[in-house]
């Protein structure tokens, strides 16, 4: 089956990975074994101190959920090696009625052409106006005959050139040319092959006729094949006894790569006529053929929504995917879905809190492992059961889970809030490490966050900081953007912001000093400054 992936919102905290983390392992441990935890960005220092401290690897990083090539339901006929004969390509091509090219490949596997059944006949109408062939292999030549060799050269060759010739059974043998380039089809005309040999034609297909034993005993340079087919087929299968190298399209193919996106394959597939375009891998090795009906219903990549249920904050690409659940603690905001599914949003101050709720309604016991990562993305969300989001609710199962880790809340607290802003990381490594865009009212806006205990050290940077917020607010075209520098010892935020000095200043009710101000009581982004940013702006 096709991974369900389970994913945060971009520029993820702890929360938002552990939550992934946590929701995958429950519907695996409950017989699902499909979900996958996933991430849209790179590790916190926080997060990554969580996770070593229990023996997790990260969760697997996905840029997008767009439709790919690898998500559709394509062919996979058989690839033929480019010495295959015609006539063998042309029985696999009317084997199954939906087959209407074959790739060719070289011996290592790589593409190397595409072969329909449009290319043949037009390969078999060319023949009938320039009957030649040129070094057919003589392996080749006996398969499509279904024939035997009667008597071969002196010096064996292994293939055949020269201009097939068919000499009737009465009248007009005195006419035909005999030369080193004819290739001979005839039947029960004794005379006739004595001939062809005396002239040393290049090859003799002997029909529906024994060959007398004195001309098998001869030696010559002359090739005699026998096949049990009249010699007007005889002379047809001759044709079809050339490598598909010979006859495939080996410029346009336009293969699909299995990463390559449908979107981008289905222009293609406008812009060029074929009607099948082959499928291949990272190494260039054939997969299979698609043709335009495998882009009308693509099978779509599956996804489960926690801790946001916003497109701007969501993967790439969300809207050609399926969405199964969204479980989130924060607003309901733009995110649609094509179907009714199951949404769990609670006014929670954590979306690992509901996790590990339903771990709980389930009858299932966290290990002591997630458990202790459960806690510690509660504490980190809740900043230590501070943030105006915080529950009762938040706290009771954060006790649980701290239990059954055996750990302590406090000393979790004090290890997780000194991880977010060590000198050694520069300041854009601490400005995005927990970032989020809006759109307020027709504004946008850009809030990073940190949580420290020593807002001090942090301040030190501040020109850091705002030369890096100058630079995001270019790129991005905000009209503001602030960094909250949360101190929990302080239980309020020092505020960083570019534009609109007004707004900071009418919003929060606090004089600014610069691109400065303290928010006292101020410490989440989610309830307090967003929601007042809301109603300022209408």
């Amino acid at each position: 089956m096709d991974p369900i992936y389970v994913t945060g919102h971009r520029n993820p905290d702890t929360d938002s990975i552990v939550s992934a983390m946590a929701y995958a392992q429950l519907r695996n441990a409950l017989g699902d074994r499909d979900y996958v935890a996933a991430r849209l960005g790179r590790i916190s220092d926080e997060t990554q101190l969580v996770l070593d401290r229990y023996g997790f690897e990260p969760p697997v990083l996905i840029h997008d959920l767009k439709t790919q090539v690898s998500d559709l339901s394509f062919d996979t006929p058989p690839a033929l090696n480019k010495a295959v004969t015609v006539d063998r390509a042309w029985q696999l091509l009317h084997r199954e009625e939906n087959t209407v090219a074959l790739p060719v490949v070289e011996d290592d596997g790589t593409l190397f052409g595409m072969l329909s059944t449009n290319t043949i006949a037009a390969h078999d109408m060319r023949s009938v106006l320039h009957p030649e062939i040129e070094d057919v292999p003589v392996f080749n030549l006996v398969s499509a005959l279904e024939g035997s060799i009667v008597q071969d050269r002196e010096t064996p060759t292994n293939s055949v050139s020269g201009r097939v010739t068919i000499a009737l059974p009465t009248g007009g043998e005195e006419a035909i040319q005999l030369t080193p380039e004819t290739i001979l089809i005839c039947g029960h005309q004794p005379e006739v092959i004595a001939q062809a040999l005396e002239a040393g034609v290049a090859c003799v297909v002997v029909c529906q006729a024994s060959v007398p034993e004195a001309i098998r005993q001869a030696k010559g340079t002359s090739l005699v094949i026998s096949t049990p087919h009249e010699p007007y087929r005889a002379a047809r299968m001759i044709f079809q006894a050339l490598p598909v190298s010979r006859v495939c399209r080996t410029t346009n193919l336009c293969p699909a790569r299995l990463t390559d996106y449908v979107d981008d394959v289905r222009q293609m597939a406008q812009d060029n006529k074929h009607r099948s375009f082959p499928v291949v891998d990272e190494n260039n090795k054939v997969v299979g053929a698609l043709s335009r009906i495998h882009l009308l219903k693509p099978r779509r990549k599956r996804v489960v929504l926690v801790d946001h249920n916003e497109l701007s904050q969501s993967v790439p690409g969300l809207e050609q995917a399926e969405i199964l659940e969204i479980i989130d603690h924060h607003r309901l905001a733009d995110v649609q879905t094509g179907s009714p599914i199951y949404m769990r949003n609670e006014p929670v101050g954590s979306t690992a809190t509901i996790i590990a709720s339903m771990f709980m309604e389930r009858g299932l016991m966290p290990t002591t492992r997630m458990a202790g990562l459960l806690t510690c993305a509660i504490i980190s969300d809740t900043l230590m059961f501070k943030s105006p989001t915080c529950t009762a609710r938040d706290r009771t199962i954060a006790d649980r889970m701290a239990s059954i880790a055996h750990e302590s809340i406090e000393a979790l607290g004090q290890l997780i809030f000194s991880a977010s802003t060590s000198d050694d990381k520069s300041a854009e490594d601490i400005l995005f490490q927990d970032y989020k865009e809006f759109m307020l009212s027709g504004h946008t806006l850009g809030v990073g966050q940190v949580v420290t205990l020593d807002s001090a050290r942090v301040l030190k940077r501040a020109e850091e900081f705002l030369a890096a917020m100058e630079k995001r607010r270019e790129e991005n075209h905000l009209d503001m953007l602030l960094f909250m520098i949360t101190d929990m010892l302080q239980e309020g935020t020092h505020l960083l912001f570019l534009g609109q000095p007004d707004v900071v200043a009418q919003a929060f009710n606090v004089r600014p000093d610069g691109n400065r101000a303290f928010l006292p009581g101020i410490l989440s982004r989610k309830k307090q400054v967003i929601p007042s940013l809301s109603v300022f702006w209408g």
